[in-house]
């Protein structure tokens, strides 16, 4: 009896470590997007992240909601300077995500300020 139990929680625990880096090495997708940097926060009670958001258009539909990793410091720091200025942004979209890592399922990797003339 002991022995299953030892191998049903041993599987229990290799099924949950693989969950655990599928969600968070796993991407979904790579993508751009550009607009008017209007929110970046650092944000939370328990676990805090970095959530922002960019504008591309006039309606709230057209808001595109991003989270950035706490170790992404110059991310992080490039888009406090670039704050309502327009972006781009260069992000990958994961298949889930922790509560740790952010609210959504965009993390920007890149940032730049696209300044038009």
């Amino acid at each position: 009896m002991r022995k299953v139990v030892g191998i049903i929680v041993a599987i229990t625990g290799v099924l949950l470590i693989g969950y655990f880096l599928f969600v968070y090495y796993a991407t979904f997708s790579n993508g751009y997007r550009s607009g008017e940097l209007i929110k970046i926060t650092h944000k939370g009670v328990i676990f805090k992240t970095w959530e922002g958001e960019i504008s591309q258009g006039v309606s709230e539909s057209q808001h595109f909601s991003f989270s950035v990793e706490s170790s992404e410091k110059e991310v992080i720091q490039q888009l406090k300077d670039f704050q309502g200025q327009q972006v781009k942004l260069t992000y990958k979209e994961r298949f889930a995500t922790f509560p740790w890592l952010g609210d959504t399922k965009y993390f920007i990797t890149e940032v730049e300020s696209s300044k038009s003339d």
